[in-house]
């Protein structure tokens, strides 16, 4: 993909994002409303909907250890490891590009500067982004997507929710993930065939990366669900603290619940 492609897409992005955000903004309140309450009395604040979330943890863990990991583990043995990291390389390169668009959308000048050199850089002397060039030269990832954007705006993160195959979210990175998926410069492919194909490697691809973590969390982890959660929103919103005393925030009713921690925290 071009430069001059890169511009003539997201330009369309930008246009389209203005109406898709006011009804992401519906949608996150709409889900609030609904899912605000449940039937038991939940350990964790943030995940009111435990029961129904470890339920679908457990599909989505059984699914990954007959279907996903043994893809991704055959995947690894086949590839090299030269070629898998600059596959990884290749989709976040794609990933500044989408990140270009958050970060002008949350007017954070800085992280959109430096999204566009890093993709610039690594589409030119990367070999269209299979090389990281630009962390080789010290320029900074800036990586937003547009869950994090509507957390800028005020947004609030709703309570922890498991998605069927895709796994830790919140209400809010859920009605994110719906533009995301518009965005992201692969997703925009008019060839299905070659736009499902970069999806599945994209997965594939992910998944092998995280084969080591993967083995590491089975042997440390007494409760993989909790944790896994706990690093989830700490990862999500863990700078947005009440009393900098490290507790998670009331996405109920504080008034900052939900919104990214200030620069440089």
């Amino acid at each position: 993909m071009t430069c001059q492609q890169l511009q003539k897409t997201q330009s369309n992005q930008v246009s389209a994002l203005t109406r898709t955000a006011l009804l992401a903004s519906v949608s996150v309140a709409a889900l609030l409303t609904g899912c605000a309450t449940t039937t038991g009395g939940p350990a964790n604040p943030a995940d009111p909907l435990e029961s129904m979330n470890r339920s679908i943890y457990s599909f989505n863990e059984g699914l990954d250890e007959a279907v996903f990991k043994p893809v991704a583990t055959a995947y690894q043995t086949v590839t090299p490891r030269l070629a898998r990291a600059g596959v990884t390389n290749f989709f976040d390169n794609l990933g500044d590009a989408w990140s270009l668009v958050n970060n002008l959308l949350q007017g954070q000048g800085e992280g959109a500067y430096n999204s566009m050199v890093r993709f610039s850089v690594n589409t030119v002397f990367g070999i269209g982004g299979l090389f990281d060039v630009a962390s080789e030269a010290g320029i900074q990832r800036a990586k937003q997507d547009f869950g994090q954007t509507l957390g800028r705006w005020g947004v609030p993160t709703g309570p922890y929710l498991v998605l069927p195959f895709w796994g830790p979210s919140t209400i809010r990175d859920t009605a994110g993930l719906v533009v995301d998926a518009y965005g992201y410069p692969a997703n925009t492919l008019d060839d299905v065939r070659w736009r499902n194909s970069l999806y599945a490697l994209r997965v594939v691809n992910r998944r092998a990366d995280l084969l080591k973590a993967g083995d590491v969390l089975d042997s440390v982890a007494l409760d993989k669900y909790s944790l896994v959660r706990d690093v989830y929103l700490r990862s999500r919103i863990g700078g947005a603290v009440s009393g900098g005393d490290g507790r998670l925030e009331n996405y109920d009713d504080d008034d900052n619940a939900g919104k990214l921690p200030p620069e440089g925290q």
